[in-house]
């Protein structure tokens, strides 16, 4: 096994419910934010890495999605008849992905600041950490109202509380993904093992971050974005 991921999934199969009725007619990561879908912003995340691979899974009105990526070298994986979660799909996706450790991307968010996956490859330390997580101070969120998923030690461990919220891109080993024995599962259920064995860590993410996961999100993110960086 390598030590530095070669290969990216896209988490792309969701319902988009909260995203409705955006998402009547299509897949959420083809709901347009300026004029490009989302999923062209997730891309835009992995633009300069040396992948091997990136991998996208599809299931909910998948045509559309399937068409707009036909031409970009992203692989889809259509999941059927089920949706499989975030770790039923991304175990679904390693026959491509292979068995070093991985990066995923949510595809519901748009990132103002420096690539998430950059600030990933940059900060993983393989014999130290199962997982990194990027997470974004509640502080520097935009269409986001809760109160975080995460907090950050000194040493950068995570433990779950508030004051960070998960941004949807980490890298992650696959290797406990084997020894589930459900079909449908969130990768929550690996992260649980992870923080018990102190193996789980967040990276803080220095720029903005955008929930677009809903249709408030998407004048919220076209906003931000006209500012242009600042």
């Amino acid at each position: 096994m390598r030590d530095m991921p070669r290969s990216l999934m896209l988490f792309a199969a969701g319902f988009g419910a909260r995203m409705r009725p955006l998402t009547n007619d299509r897949p959420k990561p083809m709901v347009e934010v300026a004029g490009r879908p989302l999923i062209d912003y997730a891309l835009d995340q992995a633009a300069n890495m040396p992948l091997d691979s990136i991998v996208a899974n599809t299931h909910y009105k998948p045509g559309p999605l399937e068409k707009h990526l036909a031409d970009t070298g992203v692989q889809t994986l259509l999941e059927s008849p089920d949706i499989l979660d975030t770790g039923g799909g991304l175990r679904n996706a390693l026959p491509i992905l292979g068995d070093d450790p991985v990066y995923t991307l949510n595809t519901d968010a748009v990132w103002v600041g420096q690539s998430p996956l950059d600030l990933l490859r940059d900060a993983w330390q393989p014999d130290a950490m199962d997982a990194l997580l990027i997470c974004v101070p509640v502080s520097q969120t935009l269409g986001y109202d809760g109160s975080g998923d995460f907090q950050i030690d000194p040493q950068g461990r995570l433990m779950r509380g508030q004051g960070h919220v998960y941004g949807g891109a980490q890298i992650i080993k696959t290797d406990r993904l084997k020894d589930v024995d459900q079909t449908k599962f969130s990768l929550n259920l690996i992260w649980d093992l992870m923080l018990a064995e102190n193996r789980l860590f967040g990276l803080s993410y220095p720029g903005e971050w955008c929930d677009v996961g809903h249709p408030a999100g998407v004048d919220i993110a076209q906003a931000r974005l006209a500012q242009g960086s600042v």
